[in-house]
């Protein structure tokens, strides 16, 4: 494989202050956190909404409840993989039925996941209202899938990627632009 290039993007304090700014966003929305829940997407999306219950315990004292979401047999492309699918457990503690539920993801690319995460979610039951939040939008859409609460637009080629880390604590999360190391040639 060929050389990576990566790029900061956000560091810990750029991810804490956007999570923030964010879970902010959610309460003036949704006029604080009546019926809320947060339901991320499971690898990383889950790990975003723990962050965001954090932010929001902390304006309005309120513990919003969490769940996470594995979307894996949802996915429009597991007859294109050869490899068995890896399933994680989905743990939504509530019912979703009447609620406002803020999906979380970390990437938002070409909408495929947040589709197959809104036919799960429907599966789960009827909730009022459907709200996609997002650490990082790189475009690219496939589906007309449109977030309501973005923390950084980044405009990506096709070749490039976004990596989100998020480590055992916020003081350890960064976001990454990796791309194709310059090899000289013009393409």
């Amino acid at each position: 494989m060929a050389d990576r290039y990566r790029r900061v993007l956000l560091n810990a304090r750029a991810v804490r202050r956007t999570l923030a700014r964010i879970a902010h966003e959610i309460l003036e929305r949704n006029r604080g956190t009546e019926g809320l829940v947060l339901v991320g997407i499971v690898r990383r999306g889950d790990l975003l909404a723990e962050r965001l219950r954090e932010h929001i315990r902390q304006a309005e004292g309120v513990e919003v409840p969490v769940g996470r979401l594995d979307v894996t047999l949802y996915r429009d492309d597991l007859s294109r993989t050869q490899a068995p699918p890896v399933l994680r457990p989905t743990d939504i503690p509530f019912p979703v039925d009447d609620r406002v539920v803020v999906l979380v993801d970390d990437v938002l690319y070409t909408g495929r996941t947040v589709r197959a995460a809104l036919d799960a979610l429907v599966d789960l039951g009827r909730p009022r209202a459907i709200q996609l939040a997002v650490l990082v939008d790189r475009g690219h859409r496939e589906l007309p899938i449109q977030p309501d609460y973005v923390g950084h637009v980044e405009p990506t080629r096709p070749e490039e990627e976004i990596e989100v880390r998020l480590g055992g604590s916020p003081e350890d999360d960064a976001v990454f632009l990796v791309e194709p190391a310059w090899n000289g040639q013009e393409g």
